[in-house]
Order: C-alpha cells, then structure tokens, then sequence
C-alpha cells in the first residue's frame, strides 16, 4: 500500500484540484474581458472608456489592458508564470478600481468595485501562494515528471 508520501501530489490532491477549478474560472473571466476589448469593443473604444474616466495615456492603458487580461488569464487558467500573471492582474485592477470604480460604491451594476476587487484578490491569491500542483509551472519546475515536494510532510 502506498504512504501519503509516495503520492504524485506535493499538495493535498483536494487542494490541488480546488485551485485548478478557481484558476480554471479566474482564467476564463480574464479571458472573455481581454477579448471583449480586443475584439467586440474594440482597443479604439477602450481608449475612449479610459480617456472619459482620466486614465493617463489611455492608448497605452488600453492595450495594456486588454493584453494583460486576455494573455494573464490564459497564463492563469494554464497555470504558466502564474506569479507574474497574478501580480499584473492585480496590478491591473488596483487601477482599475482608481481609475473607474472608485466612489461608484459596491454593487458592479453601479459601475461599482465588486468585480474588480474579487479578481484582484484571487489573481494576487494565486501570485503568492500557488496555481497547484496540476500547473504547467509545477510541471515544469518537476524534474522527471515528478512534482516539487513542497511544505512540511506528516
């Protein structure tokens, strides 16, 4: 019989699985946004929504933007240099709410921080903890196939 030890998982494979599912739901949010600006708004009406809301060279922020959410979210939903990612959808959000969402209170349907707020949070979760172990970074750092041993054993 197999030990807790020898398992494929570094991490409890429940834990695994559970950060695959918010990785796999981050990605996706990401995702539909940085493609609604790059194709269905367009970056040219992104320019427009940041110059009315005071964002400084909005051209620039623009294509920032929507770069960072479309590409951030497939290195999320991956689980691929998820730290960076994280960290510049967090980034991004922060800005998000300075810019736009700030004083519209709570509620998204106000123009408000909620949806700003939970994907900062859970894209800054993933930059400092870990997308888990069924990652393309885990894989990756693995040698021979075999993830990384990480934290304490019991």
């Amino acid at each position: 019989m197999a030990s807790l030890h020898q398992t494929p998982f570094s991490d409890n494979p429940v834990r695994a699985v559970l950060l695959l599912g918010c990785r796999i739901l981050l990605g996706l949010v990401l995702i539909a946004h940085g493609w609604q600006k790059l194709t269905i708004i367009g970056i040219d009406g992104v320019v427009a929504q940041m110059a009315r809301s005071g964002v400084p060279v909005p051209t620039l922020a623009a294509i920032v933007a929507a770069t960072i959410e479309f590409v951030g979210g497939i290195c999320i939903l991956l689980g691929l240099f998820t730290w960076v990612a994280g960290s510049l959808v967090a980034l991004l959000m922060a800005g998000a709410y300075a810019f736009v969402h700030r004083g519209h209170g709570v509620l998204v349907d106000n123009c408000g921080w909620e949806l700003v707020a939970a994907i900062g949070v859970a894209a800054l979760l993933l930059a400092l903890t870990s997308p888990g172990d069924l990652s393309l970074d885990q894989a990756l750092s693995a040698p021979h196939g075999r993830p990384r041993r990480r934290g304490r054993r019991s």
